[in-house]
């Protein structure tokens, strides 16, 4: 294994994209790049790409962390392989306009909640101001409310009914000219969502709907909260990447030339 590499660590997979957006925005290739470092540093075993994971990809993986716009959108390959995944208990991640795509209720089965393409259901750029509603859950340990000075959240969710999410924190929409009408709606955007398919293993969903700008990820407070996500939906302990203690490295033996 790569030096450092925990070798009992949990199995993540990163299903990036390529970059959209201006500078600073929806950043997928800079995500894999940091996070699979954010993710090794912390114990996990990171495997991914800037396409969908394959059969192949998720036989051993044990949560998806998706971000990448649009990813719902779906070939049927891709969409049997998530389908036999999830159906086996695997973890799915889903980050910001990740859940978006032609088929809302279709992606709101996998992760609880998603957003049809085409219609206007975001802000554009401005504070998001969170409320977390669920302090005692153990993803959210330690985070108090807060506001990202620029970001993005979204509304008319197509939500799953039968079970529903658990919701972790909402957002207050703000008044921009996209909101229209639904300025000040109190929408979820942070939420946890466990479900049985059919014939299935129980699986666990984690999602947060920010990310539009990029160097939110490196909020200290944000980063704790994704990597509980992110065991928890890998049916890990909520704490175990963010508590991770690499072992030390070994002595490196001899003496380099010139030394």
């Amino acid at each position: 294994m790569p030096q450092g590499q925990n070798p009992k660590g949990m199995r993540v997979y990163i299903w990036a994209g390529l970059k959209s957006h201006g500078e600073g925005q929806h950043d997928y290739p800079q995500f894999l790049a940091d996070w699979s470092k954010v993710l090794t540093a912390h114990g996990a075993i990171v495997d991914g790409a800037l396409h969908g994971p394959s059969a192949a990809d998720l036989e051993h993986i044990e949560v998806v962390v998706i971000y990448k716009g649009d990813a719902a959108y779906l070939s049927d390959s891709q969409k049997s392989a998530l389908d036999d995944y999830v159906k086996r208990g695997g973890g799915l991640v889903s980050l910001h306009d990740s859940l978006c795509g032609p088929d809302p209720a279709y992606f709101a089965s996998l992760v609880g909640g998603a957003k049809k393409h085409g219609e206007v259901n975001y802000t554009l750029d401005a504070p998001i101001p969170f409320t977390v509603v669920d302090k005692a859950d153990p993803i959210m340990k330690d985070m108090s409310d807060l506001t990202l000075a620029d970001d993005e959240a979204f509304y008319n969710i197509t939500w799953a009914k039968d079970p529903p999410v658990h919701v972790l924190a909402t957002v207050k929409i703000p008044g921009t000219p996209s909101a229209g009408t639904h300025k000040d709606e109190v929408v979820p955007q942070i939420w946890t969502y466990e479900h049985t398919v059919p014939g299935g293993q129980p699986a666990r969903a984690f999602v947060y709907m920010q990310g539009h700008t990029y160097s939110n990820f490196a909020n200290p407070d944000i980063q704790k909260m994704l990597l509980r996500g992110i065991a928890w939906a890998g049916n890990h302990a909520v704490d175990e990447l963010v508590n991770y203690v690499p072992p030390p490295r070994p002595a490196r033996g001899g003496t380099a030339p010139g030394k």
